[in-house]
């Protein structure tokens, strides 16, 4: 019965992996996570290969993923993952905060973008916002993403729209946007849903990539 029960809390849990080679950062990634009693490390690597490996078997609902990566880059490992298991969401934590790391970790699928110098509180937030459907980034990576958009005369978007599609690139949430536009939650939901369809589109991260391949925003 104890066990039945603990089983019932185990499933309750999120489950998140880290992949990250420096030993010294896992382990205060692990750390970390583990102040938060909604969360369970289910496992740690040094290396991408043997975390795909084992990922039918971790199930992990969140990964903290680094870019420099022994072998595998992070940026392939991300793409593997998502084409082998699109459910499973990926924070990106890395030393890079240039534009190029940045859009090819976002078109490889990963959710959101911070840098190893972010605190603990800034870790811990940026994944609870993953795992609430959020796309977290760094204020610095935030403002790069927003600099290099430059906005496109022909833009089948309206000033309403593109302003939505401005915040949800800084990784704003649905309720951080209507307070910031003066909206309800459903009026920001109901812009994404045309912002996608204007866009042929279905989630944040390809809105994003397409607004800045096509100067939306």
């Amino acid at each position: 019965m104890l066990k039945t029960g603990k089983q019932n809390i185990d499933s309750l849990l999120k489950r998140l992996v880290v992949i990250e080679d420096n030993a010294d950062l896992r382990n205060v990634y692990r750390l970390i996570l583990k102040s938060v009693s909604e969360y369970r490390v289910v496992n740690e690597y040094a290396e991408a290969e043997s975390a795909i490996k084992m990922l039918k078997h971790d199930a992990p609902d969140l990964i903290l993923m680094d870019l420099n990566l022994p072998g595998m880059s992070g940026t392939t490992a991300t793409m593997r993952i998502k084409k082998m298991h699109p459910e499973v969401k990926i924070l990106v934590v890395t030393v890079h905060d240039d534009a190029q790391h940045v859009f090819e970790a976002l078109c490889a699928g990963a959710i959101g973008y911070i840098t190893k110098d972010a605190g603990h509180y800034e870790l811990l937030n940026a994944v609870s916002q993953v795992l609430a459907g959020g796309a977290p980034m760094s204020a610095k990576i935030a403002n790069l993403v927003i600099k290099s958009f430059h906005t496109n005369p022909h833009t089948p978007l309206t000033e309403r729209e593109t302003a939505v599609l401005r915040q949800l690139a800084q990784g704003k949430t649905y309720e951080y946007i209507g307070r910031f536009l003066n909206m309800s939650k459903d009026t920001v939901k109901t812009h994404i849903r045309h912002i996608y369809e204007k866009l042929q589109v279905d989630n944040k991260s390809d809105a994003v990539i397409k607004a800045r391949n096509d100067n939306l925003v």
